[in-house]
């Protein structure tokens, strides 16, 4: 802990309410308890150099926080590989309410803190239980939660705690983190915080005489001054460990460290003073920071040493043994056990090991062993790879990292070190460390390993560069990684090629060497697998498509479609293979199909908590939901995208899931911002969640289309459908081409564009597919063709729940009807496109069409959102979800925010509507709302 500045003494207040020259930070410390106990949440991460001063801080909030309930975690640097233990410091004191959590979060935080057995929790999952957790314990009384040393917390309660801090709204909870400068920490990036800096000298001097005074001629005291640079631990700590004569003379010395250094240099010298026994003593504390004085009392007594060595220590002012041991400051801890030799170390850490219950608490007794063993040794590698499997069953994904990676160090056998080396790397890596995981792979593959293990570690490698580098330098390590599982593995040889397949189809050009002809061969010529083969099924399908065209794989995805949903599917098949199912029943215009696997997903991945697939399920359900006219439904599902991207730091799902939703509401500027936004936000994110030039570009054709500005629409689709290779939004792209060309002027481009969007229509066959091949070859044909083809079109595309398309349709048939002056029969199809497109919300098309009604000479008045009430998106999407009957809990669950945050807007929205209950608002939401985005 940075414990440093002492308060002044007053003559009344609080303990703690003054501190030396921290005025401005007690009053906003003041201020965060303040909100908190008038019923809101707050959060705020103090920054600051070791010794400046925050855990004094953190103390002031403490004692402050008058009719509040307090909880107190601090990150430990030794403990940081232990998945969980900064988190469970913290959640301890409320694990009696555990069982009034819903049981998937339950069984998640459970399983989590080794409480009970369970499949590995996903982080967020668990996030989520930590946020009701600690909102049910406000819930009487409000509650302030302070965390020290916050850099060193184990991975995992990091990103919990980042997830519950952006997740606080409505609860009656303060949550300040104490972070150490610098610091690589990026989990609090983004949240409010507060930089602590250094003392003014007035203030300096004023503190370093409340520790000398009267010792130091004013030359010196202010040399002090200056070289301790207005740092409260320096002032209070360095002239102890120093003597009469050092403090005479100041610190200029020719040796100078930095102010860090020399902090730690004053406790080595204070340490050093001490007798060996106490050395050995504060040790034990230091190898074992979990602060149990029992489990210290027990090493120390097999280490045969004296029980007053812990009074010297205490009395030295260098750590305290209460209910728990407390060293003064980190620095303490650091100090103890730098100046230990290994052999003194080895032997504390043996000690440890024969003092922890190897049935309580098997893991950290592994963990000493392990730091107690100077060469290689199988016994404690088995016993740090059992411990990694149990780490990983908890989700603690770093823990099992860090046990695989010493188990790996101490194996003496070549071939299990680097089987361990491996399993070691797959942990790193899905463990978020990218860098550390290629170290580990590369120093797997210096030793034996077998045609599998190779194969697996170039299959690794090459999902550690799509995660950290792109998709298009992935793609070529994933085929090879397939071509070499093909024998060893069949199955992941397919999983394997699917992904390849899937990446190659989102990224927008193919790295230089690689051709997705080349890709989908190879897929095919893969071994099948076992029946079921509905995955092979459409596994094949997509590389025939590719290879020979999509009327060759058409009729296959189709096939394979059809089992994938209506036959039984695995959790795990579900997760694997419905990204791609659900993509290409896109492609393949079966909106049925899209509907129905689209959904699944959604509801599979936030059943599971996989925040892994959520993101981009939510994408193609909200195109799938813009497509069928529900904007407000579909705005509602960017809420939770964007609450995703909140939750993880990361609004690039939130920029690119918008702009499906931007072009048909005919806003330019906001669709133009949005473009913007995804493209900057892309060349952060390499191999993100789609192609960014293709979206873009459709978007833009969309919205000109829409607006009536051809030329710029032509221009757009160009580009979006310059690939059609990739499918999905280069199809798009050729629809909008052909409305745009065939309206510029530009009639044999529009035809060719439409005889090649009647070839796929013809292999898939649906009503989707016929009805837009109908309309788009009705904008190439003339007189009776083409109103034979626009009332197909029209037929045809209002048999599916594609409203948008449909109600385009009506649109363009009302044009063409005006162009041949048959007013009458245009006011029918115009008014029809009319009332559809401005009740869905598609304004520029709306628009297109009250221009046209106006040119029949009906005076149609313009529909407006004036006279409706305006909710946010999040308001919308909790009206919706609590109007279908579902409890706060769940709403709470499914939005990654809390029951109280949930009651909280839904009094809000009560308020707009003017409804006294949930039960009112099926009725009152659906046409009585627009969204505000």
């Amino acid at each position: 802990m940075d414990s440093t500045d002492e308060a002044v003494p007053m003559a009344s207040g609080r303990t703690g309410a003054h501190l030396r020259g921290r005025q401005t930070e007690c009053e906003t410390l003041d201020r965060l308890v303040a909100t908190v106990q008038a019923g809101h949440s707050a959060v705020l991460v103090l920054r600051g150099e070791v010794g400046i001063g925050k855990t004094a801080l953190l103390d002031h909030v403490s004692a402050g926080a008058d009719g509040c309930r307090t909880a107190r975690a601090v990150g430990i640097e030794s403990e940081m590989e232990l998945a969980f233990g900064g988190l469970h410091q913290l959640c301890a004191p409320f694990l009696d309410r555990l069982g009034s959590l819903p049981p998937p979060q339950r069984d998640a935080l459970g399983t989590a803190f080794g409480l009970t057995a369970g499949s590995p929790p996903d982080r967020f999952l668990v996030g989520l239980a930590v946020l009701s957790l600690l909102a049910d314990a406000a819930d009487k009384e409000p509650l302030i939660c302070v965390v020290d040393d916050a850099q060193w917390l184990d991975r995992v309660s990091a990103q919990t705690l980042a997830f519950v801090a952006r997740r606080l709204l409505a609860e009656r909870i303060g949550l300040v983190l104490a972070v150490r400068e610098p610091s690589l920490d990026s989990e609090f990036t983004g949240l409010p915080e507060l930089t602590v800096g250094r003392l003014s000298d007035s203030d300096a001097r004023a503190l370093l005489y409340s520790v000398i005074p009267g010792r130091l001629d004013e030359r010196v005291r202010n040399r002090i001054v200056a070289e301790t640079q207005g740092n409260p631990l320096a002032l209070l700590e360095l002239p102890r460990g120093l003597s009469p004569a050092e403090l005479a003379g100041g610190f200029g010395r020719p040796d100078a460290r930095p102010l860090a250094g020399q902090i730690e240099q004053s406790f080595l010298r204070r340490v050093e003073a001490l007798p060996p026994a106490t050395r050995q003593l504060l040790l034990v504390a230091a190898a074992e920071p979990v602060g149990d004085v029992t489990l210290l009392t027990r090493a120390a007594t097999l280490l045969d040493i004296e029980e007053s060595a812990a009074s010297v220590a205490e009395a030295a002012g260098l750590i305290t043994i209460a209910t728990r041991v407390r060293f003064r400051h980190p620095v303490v801890r650091s100090a103890a056990y730098r100046i230990a030799t290994p052999e003194a170390r080895h032997q504390v850490h043996r000690a440890l090991a024969a003092a922890t219950d190897p049935d309580e608490d098997p893991d950290r007794r592994a963990w000493h062993l392990a730091n107690a063993t100077a060469g290689s040794d199988e016994t404690v590698a088995a016993e740090l790879a059992r411990s990694a499997g149990r780490a990983q069953a908890r989700g603690g994904i770093a823990a099992a990292a860090a046990f695989l990676e010493r188990a790996a160090e101490l194996t003496p056998d070549p071939a299990v070190r680097g089987a361990r080396a491996l399993a070691a790397a797959r942990a790193m890596y899905q463990a978020g460390g990218y860098d550390a995981a290629r170290e580990l792979l590369d120093a797997a593959t210096l030793g034996p390993m077998s045609e599998l293990q190779l194969a697996q570690a170039e299959l690794l490698r090459g999902q550690i560069v799509f995660a950290s580098k792109s998709a298009g330098s992935a793609l070529p390590l994933l085929v090879r990684a397939a071509g070499r599982l093909e024998a060893l593995d069949p199955g992941l040889a397919r999983q394997t090629y699917r992904d390849a397949l899937d990446a190659a189809l989102i990224i927008d050009r193919l790295p230089s060497g690689v051709q997705l002809h080349d890709i989908a061969r190879a897929a095919l010529a893969a071994p099948p697998g076992p029946p079921p083969d509905r995955g092979d099924l459409l596994l094949r399908g997509l590389a025939l498509m590719t290879v020979d065209g999509y009327p060759a794989g058409a009729p296959m995805v189709l096939r394979a479609l059809d089992a994938l949903c209506t036959e039984e599917v695995t959790r795990e098949e579900g997760l694997g293979w419905f990204p791609l199912a659900a993509r290409m029943a896109f492609n393949v215009w079966d909106f049925g199909s899209n509907t129905t696997l689209s959904t699944r997903l959604v509801e599979l991945a936030r059943e599971t908590g996989a925040l892994a697939v959520l993101p981009s399920a939510l994408l193609q359900l909200v195109s799938n939901r813009v497509l069928a006219g529900e904007l407000d439904h579909a705005n509602a599902l960017i809420a939770e995208a964007q609450a995703i991207g909140e939750a993880t730091g990361s609004r690039y799902l939130a920029h690119y899931v918008s702009l499906v939703t931007e072009p048909w509401k005919g806003r330019e500027a906001e669709m133009l911002r949005a473009v913007d936004a995804m493209t900057r936000d892309a060349d952060l994110h390499q191999g993100g969640p789609g192609n960014v030039l293709s979206s873009s570009e459709w978007a833009k054709s969309v919205l000109y289309n829409g607006l009536g500005r051809y030329e710029e629409a032509y221009a757009a689709a160009e580009r979006g459908a310059e690939n059609l290779a990739e499918l999905g939004l280069a199809i798009r792209s050729m629809v909008e081409l052909v409305e745009a060309a065939a309206r510029s002027g530009r009639p044999a481009r529009a035809a060719e564009a439409a005889r090649l969007l009647s070839d796929m229509a013809r292999a898939s066959g649906t009503d989707w597919a016929l009805g837009t091949s109908a309309v788009v070859r009705a904008q190439v044909h003339e007189g009776a063709a083409a109103e034979t083809l626009y009332q197909e079109a029209v037929e045809r595309l209002g048999r599916t729940d594609v409203r948008i398309t449909h109600a385009r349709a009506h649109l363009l048939y009302g044009e063409w009807l005006r162009r041949e002056n048959r007013r009458v029969d245009a006011r029918e199809h115009l008014g029809i496109a009319y009332e559809a497109l401005s009740r869905i919300g598609v304004d520029g098309f709306a628009q297109r069409a009250w221009h046209e009604l106006r040119a029949t000479g009906v005076t149609a008045a313009k529909r407006t959102a004036d006279a409706r009430v305006a909710l946010t998106a999040q308001e919308a999407q909790i009206a919706h979800l609590a109007g279908g009957g579902m409890t706060n809990p769940e709403i709470g669950a499914q939005l990654f925010i809390s029951p109280h945050t949930v009651e909280w807007h839904l009094r809000k929205v009560y308020a707009k509507l003017g409804v006294a209950s949930r039960k009112q608002l099926s009725g009152a939401f659906p046409d009585g709302a627009a969204v505000l985005t």
